[in-house]
């Protein structure tokens, strides 16, 4: 296994950020260890899967879950408010880097992960393929 540590600056848009090291890295199979910073923008979709929210408003990064690859990108966050509420979604481009966001990477060395579409969800899906 590899680990990966990195910091994106303010502009920085967190899920093209993502997309583009886990293509530069040729990254198979990989998940989010830690994310922690910081965004002045952000946008998520609920579980519905169909509802956007977004808002301008700085928000604090508590918790990011979710694995990545070269060839798909699925992350859960959560953002802590001014008053200190919660709210969190799946991560859509939109989300700006206020000051700072650290990442830490672990790559999976026995699987790769893909997206096939699936009929029973309408999505495109996970696919996990032993190395």
């Amino acid at each position: 296994m590899k680990t990966y540590a990195f910091r994106l600056h303010r502009g920085d848009d967190l899920r093209l950020a993502l997309t583009r090291f886990a293509r530069e890295n040729h990254l198979r199979g990989a998940v989010v260890l830690s994310c922690v910073g910081c965004l002045s923008h952000w946008r998520l979709r609920d579980a519905s899967g169909v509802n956007m929210q977004e808002k301008t408003e700085p928000v604090e990064i508590v918790s990011a879950t979710g694995t990545l690859s070269q060839d798909r990108l699925h992350l859960h966050l959560s953002l802590s408010r001014k008053d200190l509420s919660t709210i969190g979604g799946h991560l859509a481009e939109g989300c700006i880097v206020n000051t700072t966001a650290e990442i830490v990477l672990l790559e999976l060395e026995d699987v790769a992960f893909g997206a096939a579409y699936d009929a029973d969800t309408g999505y495109d899906e996970i696919t996990i393929q032993p190395l």
